[in-house]
């Protein structure tokens, strides 16, 4: 149970790999194209579970409705006429673009736009989502045994990195001082060893 002060915290939204998704998504347009848009409402049945949006459980049922309207003119064909006549060609052509075309376009844009608000990334076009609910506001009133919450500090001026230390050799300064005499000796006796030939 929880009384005044904080409401509880709602657990992160699962949200499948990128693989399924994609995998997904192909299968429905796919089964839309296969289907020459007969089967065009399954995408967005698919699309209406995953948002929870009435504005797609709607277009769901419309193109049902008009689907179904498109099958019911089919039959009222008449078996006996050997072809379409231009204008049910016409009228079966454009049914079958807008309802393939328009259930396509309309399902990859907003579930690749669900799926990347969910993320947290950029919505690939600005589109209102839906508003929060009237009468809550974001700021949180303090309840019974809380303070009010302080407001956040104002973000601080990030100092200038130092300067690195310079390195420490690993030698000390006598052993250094040994090698050049060293080395001063050898080069003196290999310039006396090349004037010999």
């Amino acid at each position: 149970m929880h009384g005044y002060g904080y409401p509880p915290q709602r657990p992160p939204a699962y949200t499948p790999p990128p693989r399924t998704l994609v995998a997904l998504r192909v299968i429905f347009v796919l089964l839309t194209l296969m289907s020459c848009g007969f089967a065009s409402w399954a995408s967005l049945l698919r699309l209406a579970l995953v948002t929870r949006r009435a504005l797609d459980w709607v277009l769901m049922a419309v193109v049902i409705a008009l689907n179904t309207a498109m099958l019911a003119y089919m039959f009222t064909i008449p078996e006996d006429q050997p072809e379409l006549t231009d204008g049910q060609a016409l009228l079966f052509l454009g049914w079958m673009f807008c309802s393939v075309g328009g259930t396509v376009t309309y399902y990859l844009w907003a579930e690749i736009r669900h799926f990347a608000v969910r993320r947290g990334l950029p919505a690939p076009v600005a589109y209102p989502g839906p508003l929060p609910p009237q009468g809550h506001s974001a700021v949180t009133v303090p309840g019974h045994g809380y303070p009010p919450a302080a407001p956040a500090p104002p973000p601080r001026a990030v100092p200038a990195p130092a300067p690195p230390p310079r390195p420490v050799t690993p030698y000390p300064p006598q052993r250094l001082d040994q090698v050049r005499a060293e080395l001063d000796e050898l080069s003196d006796y290999l310039r006396k060893e090349g004037g010999d030939r």
